[in-house]
């Protein structure tokens, strides 16, 4: 990581509130904007034109590229004016015309964790909860209370409907219109999206099996044929899967599936025969 500069430098076209606070080394670029309430860590970097506003909170070593917008309220007709924020955590990626809107009633917040790269066009709506290392390709629309897990990498073009889950290590593909959940370690694709498979690449570059070891991939195998391959239903699968002990990735999977079935919930995807 590299040492904290001695001060911030600002572009003197750029309109940075004195309220607002900005750490050791934040670099802003010609014509941005940065509002009262607005807080930036060490080492960001701000690019022209980038409009930073609302309450927001950023960590260190980010970089907003011109054109996005962050902290700006939503889009969302139930809106009242609500004191709603967005937190980010370290060493993000917000590339070109990238929308991360605060959220919508008191109290609530928009979270991103760290090392996250949303390429250009990205939006990402009131109430969504993105982990760390989520890879989202260019035009990704986020609805609002989506929840994205970590190491999940998303195809270009696409869509997410509101309150749709998405795992750990699921790999989406481009121009899929996702409408439901999507269960960890998973690969899936199309209009509608299904799943395919387990995203085996990714596993392999993931290091669970040195992780956990084979016995605990064949295990995620195993559940994963429980649920996708067998002839039951979802809901059978979820009672004769909570009859055996399961561990590791095996255990997120079983958990997650849990989460998807319960009342209320969209549910999991289904897969693809053949």
């Amino acid at each position: 990581m590299q040492a904290d500069l001695l001060e911030s430098q600002i572009h003197p076209t750029a309109l940075v509130d004195p309220e607002a606070s900005l750490g050791p080394g934040v670099m802003v670029g010609p014509y941005a904007v940065i509002g009262p309430r607005v807080t930036i860590g060490p080492n960001c970097w701000i690019g022209p034109h980038a409009v930073l506003e609302g309450r927001l909170t950023m960590g260190r070593e980010n970089r907003v590229f011109p054109g996005a917008c962050l902290g700006l309220a939503p889009q969302d007709l139930k809106y009242q004016g609500s004191d709603t924020e967005v937190r980010i955590g370290d060493g993000n990626t917000f590339r070109e015309y990238v929308t991360v809107n605060r959220a919508t009633e008191q109290g609530q917040m928009t979270q991103v964790g760290d090392g996250n790269l949303l390429m250009a066009y990205c939006h990402i709506a009131h109430n969504c909860i993105l982990g760390n290392r989520i890879v989202m390709s260019n035009s990704v629309q986020v609805a609002g209370h989506v929840s994205i897990h970590d190491s999940a990498v998303i195809g270009g073009a696409l869509g997410i409907h509101q309150f749709v889950q998405i795992g750990s290590l699921a790999m989406v593909g481009g121009m899929s219109r996702v409408d439901r959940d999507i269960p960890p370690y998973c690969m899936v694709e199309g209009h509608p999206a299904r799943v395919r498979g387990l995203n085996k690449v990714g596993l392999q570059r993931s290091g669970l099996a040195s992780t956990h070891g084979a016995a605990y991939l064949q295990d995620l195998m195993d559940i994963w044929k429980l649920f996708y391959r067998s002839d039951m239903t979802m809901a059978q699968a979820l009672a004769q899967g909570r009859n055996r002990p399961w561990h590791g990735p095996a255990a997120i999977f079983l958990c997650f599936m849990e989460h998807s079935l319960a009342a209320g919930r969209r549910g999991p995807l289904p897969a693809t025969r053949g």
